[in-house]
């Protein structure tokens, strides 16, 4: 696989290309930024010896040595940009959320599959050896009665958002706040272990823009309710409970990383604790099976992560709603 990265961010300096650096099965081959940022990405040409930059999204697309885009960008162009590659023949890796709304999901995952494209969200938990035993050992619980996923941490934007400075993490504008950012990731552990819920609430605390700054999600399941809560204003260790009527599965850390777990039977006195990932880098995992997938031409895994995705981004919007979260594409037709 031959990517090219697009963004300077975060994600992009301390996510996505030092967890590159242990895949040798994927080369970075250019990243792009807009004119305004060219020093910011040749600065990481530099570091990471990527052999092009370009400044011009149309160029880069041009580009026959690409085969995928990273699309490490802020949440508002996840769309956009997605599908302009998609249509340049271009497959992508798009950073959570897949994009703003359902409705786009949806196309993008049709013009995907119709095109025979591969895309993947980067939701890193869904790839990780301790989210795939999670499932595996789920049977053992008997029933599921309840699952409660948190994941809080204080933002380094929010003492500049108490000031009246809004930066795209607290951007209703940007696709921002605490469900798109950081609770989309207990949406992914819930949705993806156990489908789509039959109905959702969410409850939020609403900033003076109208953005989510924290929130609980409630899931409705057919024999059982999940809670998902996250924080971008207060903070707490991270961790997620599976309770069964046999057991339960206690899961250590944030969602995103899922360091361990420990799986507790009814009856037994033994806990059993499993710490299944092979990198500290969160994202090693998935850019393997990323690479893993595509070198298989595995397209039903395609197929399945794009059918998580629509799940999650179609209850992550009507949770969004519910608490009066206005985007700006909300106003769009379809």
């Amino acid at each position: 696989m031959k990517l090219a990265i697009l963004g300077t961010g975060l994600i992009v300096k301390e996510g996505a290309l030092p967890a590159l650096r242990q895949v040798p099965e994927i080369e970075v081959v250019a990243i792009f930024a807009r004119p305004a940022s060219r020093e910011k990405a040749e600065k990481l040409q530099h570091g990471y010896s990527i052999p092009k930059v370009y400044t011009d999204y149309d160029e880069l697309l041009a580009d026959p040595e690409i085969d995928f885009v990273y699309v490490g960008l802020v949440n508002s162009v996840h769309y956009e940009y997605t599908k302009k590659a998609l249509l340049a023949g271009k497959h992508v890796i798009v950073e959570k959320p897949f994009a703003s709304a359902a409705r786009e999901v949806q196309e993008l995952r049709q013009l995907a599959i119709d095109r025979g494209l591969y895309v993947f969200e980067a939701v890193t938990l869904l790839y990780l050896p301790n989210f795939a035993a999670i499932r595996e050992a789920l049977p053992q619980l008997g029933k599921i009665k309840a699952v409660m996923a948190n994941y809080s941490q204080y933002s380094s934007r929010y003492d500049r958002y108490l000031q009246g400075e809004v930066l795209p993490a607290f951007d209703p504008e940007r696709s921002g706040g605490a469900l798109y950012d950081i609770n989309i990731y207990n949406l992914n552990l819930i949705i993806g272990l156990f489908g789509a819920p039959k109905a959702v609430q969410y409850t939020a605390n609403i900033g003076f823009n109208g953005i989510d700054t924290s929130g609980v999600v409630q899931l409705q399941y057919p024999d059982f309710f999940a809670l998902a809560m996250g924080a971008k204003d207060s903070d707490s260790p991270g961790y997620a409970v599976i309770q069964g009527e046999k057991g339960y599965i206690r899961m250590e850390g944030n969602p995103n990383e899922l360091r361990a777990f420990e799986l507790k039977l009814r009856g037994s006195g033994v806990k059993h604790h499993y710490e299944l990932n092979r990198y500290s880098h969160r994202m090693v995992h998935e850019f393997q099976e990323f690479a893993k997938i595509f070198a298989a031409k595995d397209y039903d895994r395609v197929k399945e992560g794009l059918a998580v995705s629509a799940a999650v981004l179609e209850t992550a919007e009507t949770a969004r709603k519910q608490a009066g979260i206005v985007f700006p594409m909300d106003g769009e037709s379809v």
